[in-house]
């Protein structure tokens, strides 16, 4: 089985916020899929569906995002989940530019709570991760009221784009593999000169 896990925090004033793009994203996916994420289950909201010929479990950790590593790693012993070949993990990355997506087989958290929690209770790098860009197009003081405020209404459409795209690299990942995900989503966008491969 495939756990996919999307980042985020529970409760309606975040649901449309920047850190929420991994929970929209799980959400898009489960509507495609005709199912709603609602079983509690391991500190998350899940539901099961199947991607091409995959059997999926999709997750929303409900720890808040700063803990996400406990629901995680509860879900990875229940379903015996080998992570390097079967967790996908979707979050927002500030370091990189509004609706780039980056996908990626391992790595450090590069400062990200949630993936640094998620890091710390599996106690490994080697997953598959999603990374969806919501660097601001001005500079801001603070990061963390920035990625906690709601989207404004002129970034909504640009904020769909981004959801439909990481629900199509999933599919592309659980279809035609990592190698073939990475070629055709992480080359749409110019890499950060300050990015590591």
């Amino acid at each position: 089985m495939k756990l996919i896990v999307g980042l985020g925090n529970p409760g309606i004033e975040y649901q449309f916020t920047p850190h929420n793009l991994g929970f929209l994203t799980l959400d898009r996916i489960a509507g495609e899929c005709g199912v709603e994420i609602r079983n509690r289950h391991c500190r998350a909201l899940t539901a099961r569906v199947v991607i091409g010929s995959e059997p999926v479990l999709l997750a929303k950790p409900e720890t808040f995002m700063n803990l996400s590593g406990i629901s995680v790693r509860e879900l990875v012993l229940e379903h015996e989940v080998r992570t390097e070949a079967d967790l996908i993990v979707i979050y927002d990355e500030l370091d990189l530019p509004w609706g780039a997506i980056r996908i990626r087989q391992r790595g450090s958290s590069a400062g990200h709570n949630g993936m640094e929690s998620v890091i710390g209770a599996l106690g490994t790098q080697e997953f598959l991760r999603i990374r969806l860009g919501v660097a601001p197009d001005r500079k801001i003081a603070d990061g963390r009221s920035y990625l906690l405020a709601p989207f404004r209404k002129a970034q909504l459409k640009q904020v769909d784009q981004v959801i439909d795209k990481a629900a199509e690299a999933v599919n592309v990942i659980l279809t035609e593999g990592a190698a073939a995900a990475m070629n055709r989503f992480n080359r749409r966008d110019e890499p950060e000169e300050n990015e590591k491969a």
